[in-house]
């Protein structure tokens, strides 16, 4: 029985190769549904210009970060009838033809944008606010893409939010960004309007 298992593993783990290997082939192109109805196991997906991205599941203090900016922001929009905050890797289909699906480590939609009936799939358009935690294999260049994608395509606030160096970085959809150190605070503005946490209460 546990040679049958082994080999049992073995063809799926082959399988799953082959798979993620016919999914980023360079020749073809994936829409929002082929995304979602293809997930790869114990991966970190999004899709750029029809191409499969595919990212490590992300590390500790990654996800603690995440965590407490999930929490505050969420305690503050409930509270204040604000909005509805999604967790992390909500897709958001930002573009079409080719399809861009981004997923955030935490999103924020005002009242006024909610949907009156949850979508089945990715929501077809860009939260309010997208909140991007760093991870040390992140680089600048894949980064301020996704800054770029997310404000073209309607997100009023982007923070960019960098544990390891203690650090945050805001992006405005009217082209104005701001450098925060751990002292300073992350200020929701109009998007989240009272909310404010300082960089280092989010990370320490």
């Amino acid at each position: 029985m546990r040679d049958a298992g082994g080999d049992v593993g073995r063809v799926t783990h082959t399988y799953t190769a082959q798979r993620l290997d016919q999914m980023t082939d360079a020749t073809s192109l994936m829409t929002a549904e082929d995304l979602m109805a293809n997930p790869v196991p114990n991966k970190r997906t999004e899709l750029v210009a029809g191409r499969l991205v595919v990212h490590e599941p992300p590390g500790y203090l990654h996800g603690a970060t995440a965590g407490r900016l999930l929490l505050a922001i969420g305690i503050h929009a409930r509270t204040h009838s604000l909005g509805i905050i999604l967790a992390a890797e909500t897709g958001f289909t930002l573009f079409r033809n080719p399809d861009t699906v981004r997923a955030p480590d935490v999103a924020f939609i005002r009242s006024a944008r909610v949907p009156a009936q949850a979508p089945a799939g990715y929501a077809e358009f860009a939260p309010d606010l997208a909140v991007e935690v760093l991870s040390p294999s992140d680089r600048a260049g894949q980064v301020l893409a996704k800054v770029g994608d997310w404000l073209n395509a309607g997100a009023a606030l982007v923070w960019i939010v960098d544990p390891v160096r203690r650090v945050a970085r805001v992006y405005r959809a009217d082209g104005s960004e701001s450098i925060l150190g751990a002292d300073d605070s992350l200020d929701g503005e109009d998007v989240l309007p009272g909310f404010s946490v300082t960089v280092a209460s989010m990370i320490d």
